[in-house]
């Protein structure tokens, strides 16, 4: 092994994914200690870290080019040790050159002056902030101001951060291209509006706003809905749009956006107040690239009394996705309350007029009343379909189960809260073999015993705790 090139080692090294297995070959003599040393670019550390600046301190000069940092303190107690604060980020920003990535998760203790410290790291071009509650806006505009080619930002659960003074000066940078904002308190997606130019740059949007959290007279309030500015700019270069909890009204703000993503690729919506049939189809219109679509449907005991039956989704969205997307693979949608279905939702007709016209591999129906052995028959005809996960669809029985042996490409098949399957469905499956990957979840009426044998890889669980 000595008379090993360096350039073989470090092929061996690049080849170790695993943290133990790279320190275990870096102890076995001092050679591989000090190549491993010089190759090492990513570090992920957390409670064990103490004390923690001196321990830091240590890590970056024994690895002198780290250029990703993920520090985790996850089930911190204080019993561990103190945790990392600001004069740890200014050891990490002074010792640690070739930063250009770095995450920090649960880290209580860093303030603003921290934040302020990363801003000398010119290098950075990826920050992910996961719940640290002592920053607030001023922080994060230090951090804009002095972080000139940070493109990947992600603000969760940072509680304090209130004003968007940052966003506006984000826009005027135009060099962010991913962007995720997850329950923060203070940012709204009327804010989003602030970041002006910089909509043109952006690939990657998601913004989640915190339910529990949020003014629930934002849904009833139109006076305040219609102080949200218009989104003039727009988001040609948006691959990716995932929105989680937000109002979309018409007109205003995200509604702007949905209309000018000429070539989103990836679309998830999940318990958007306000979104239409005139949304859905102004968006497919314009993305005809499209491959992945996620809906969670508000059900009619979620929207309020006041809502206009022309601001839901019906047949009307499926049709219009079934006409301009033509490279949708993937279709998921979700209904966010099986009790009580929705009466203006979607139809069987309208499910079977996509999984025809559209190049399916992935569909997932989650409390899809309207689906039943009808559409298990019309998956008989879907070329492509390669996965299919079915969430509480009751009207779903052993003759529609019986079906999935004639599905042309099914190799993946997830069942979850069915009451109508049996053991019985699950007998063509195991004479035919075809599944690779059988889930069956929570079924009352299916054993372990049922399920042997009908796929390469069977996967069962039973908790009925979800009936009472």
């Amino acid at each position: 092994m000595d008379e090993l090139p360096d350039h073989l080692v470090w092929d061996i090294l690049r080849n170790l994914h695993k943290t133990n297995d790279r320190n275990s070959l870096s102890l076995s003599c001092k050679r591989f200690y000090s190549l491993d040393n010089e190759q090492r670019h990513s570090l992920r550390i957390g409670c064990g870290l103490v004390p923690a600046p001196d321990a830091l301190l240590s890590l970056c000069r024994r690895f002198p080019n780290l250029s990703k940092v993920e520090i985790v303190y996850s089930g911190w107690m204080s019993k561990l040790g103190k945790q990392l604060d600001d004069q740890g980020l200014l050891l990490l920003s002074t010792n640690c050159h070739s930063l250009s990535d770095l995450t920090l998760t649960y880290c209580t203790f860093i303030t603003d002056v921290g934040i302020r410290h990363l801003s000398s790291c010119t290098n950075l071009s990826s920050l992910k902030l996961n719940f640290a509650p002592r920053i607030t806006g001023c922080g994060v505009l230090s951090l804009a101001v002095g972080c000139k080619k940070l493109s990947r930002f992600h603000l969760i659960r940072c509680l304090n951060v209130a004003s968007v003074e940052w966003l506006e000066y984000f826009g005027k940078l135009e060099v962010l291209e991913e962007l995720c904002i997850k329950n923060c308190r203070g940012v709204g997606e009327g804010d989003l509006v602030e970041l002006g130019n910089s909509w043109r740059k952006l690939r990657v949007l998601k913004f989640e706003a915190d339910a529990n959290y949020r003014n629930m007279k934002v849904y009833y309030d139109q006076l305040a809905v219609e102080r949200w500015r218009k989104q003039l700019v727009p988001c040609q270069n948006l691959v990716e749009l995932s929105l989680v909890n937000c109002v979309i009204a018409p007109g205003r703000g995200l509604a702007c956006v949905l209309r000018k993503c000429n070539n989103l690729e990836k679309l998830h919506l999940d318990m958007c107040m306000g979104v239409g049939d005139s949304d859905i189809i102004a968006l497919v219109q314009e993305a005809k690239h499209l491959r992945s679509i996620s809906l969670r449907v508000p059900s009619d005991f979620t929207l309020p009394l006041t809502n206009n039956v022309t601001l839901r989704l019906t047949d009307e969205s499926l049709s219009a996705i079934a006409q301009h997307c033509s490279k949708l693979e993937s279709f998921k949608v979700s209904f966010s309350d099986g009790e009580f279905p929705s009466l203006f939702s979607f139809t069987l007709q309208g499910i079977i007029t996509l999984i025809k016209k559209c190049p399916i591999r992935e569909l997932s129906l989650d409390h899809v009343c309207s689906f039943n052995d009808v559409g298990m028959e019309a998956l008989c005809s879907a070329q492509n379909l390669e996965i299919l996960e079915l969430v509480q669809c009751q009207d779903v029985s052993d003759e529609g189960l019986v079906l999935v042996s004639q599905f042309p490409s099914l190799t993946v098949l997830k069942l979850s809260k069915c009451l109508g399957v049996t053991d019985d469905g699950f007998g063509p499956l195991a004479k035919t073999r075809k599944l690779e990957l059988l889930v069956v979840e929570d079924c009352p009426q299916v054993s372990r015993r049922g399920v042997n044998g009908a796929a390469t890889s069977v996967s069962f669980r039973q908790d009925l705790s979800w009936m009472y």
